[in-house]
């Protein structure tokens, strides 16, 4: 199963936009957001093709009962397995703990707005960020669940 990874999105609606329709060429069946979709008519966006969405709140994001009537966002950590993968998923990668990662294959964090692989295990993905309002840079990963390879996308 291929899987969309993207976060730090901040209503940049167009480059929101761009990303979803990155996945959806690339055939990607799931999506996950590692938080700071901020605003509910970004959520909708990233939900509008209707492929699953799993997502953790982050900093920013402040109207949290708009964004959980769009997406399935939930406050981190947030456990849950995909694919036959177990994956943790975090906002800020300070918060992730030694223990949090037992067990886990995949763990993905957002954030600092940098785009970082580290291959583990378990393997530690950030997208680094969608908005591209900080660094100017606006990416993506896509993560093959069986062989755990991934691509960053920039667009």
């Amino acid at each position: 199963m291929l899987i969309g990874i993207m976060s730090d999105s901040h209503d940049n609606l167009p480059l929101i936009a761009a990303a979803v329709d990155l996945f959806v060429r690339r055939n990607v069946e799931t999506i996950i957001h590692a938080g700071d979709v901020v605003s509910p008519f970004s959520a909708r966006k990233i939900a509008a093709p209707g492929l699953p969405v799993i997502a953790v709140y982050g900093n920013n994001d402040g109207e949290r009962a708009g964004l959980a009537q769009s997406l399935d966002i939930v406050p981190a950590p947030r456990r849950f397995e995909l694919a036959g993968r177990k994956f943790l998923l975090v906002h800020n990668p300070g918060a992730i703990r030694t223990e949090d990662l037992a067990g886990i294959d995949v763990a993905v964090c957002g954030h600092t707005h940098e785009p970082m692989i580290e291959p583990g295990p378990p393997l530690l993905i950030n997208p680094g960020e969608t908005g591209g309002w900080t660094s100017g840079r606006h990416g993506t990963v896509v993560l093959d669940s069986e062989t755990l390879n991934t691509e960053v996308l920039e667009f």
